[in-house]
């Protein structure tokens, strides 16, 4: 977080860049037209959408 220069108080992150576009999940194939990132063309097979991502940290 930031610390707010109002007395000492912090405020909320800055909202994240959004990159829009037409890819596929590279686990249930899977429309994704937004992402918090630009991806890397190299490694668009291994993008995954929301579900698959929260599923994939949930193992962790």
């Amino acid at each position: 977080m930031f610390q707010d220069n109002n007395g000492g108080g912090y405020s909320p992150k800055p909202q994240r860049q959004m990159f829009q576009g037409n890819w596929k999940c590279g686990t249930c194939n899977g429309e994704i037209t937004q992402l918090p990132f630009e991806p890397d063309p190299s490694r668009l097979g291994t993008l995954l959408c929301r579900d698959c991502h929260k599923n994939k940290q949930s193992y962790k």
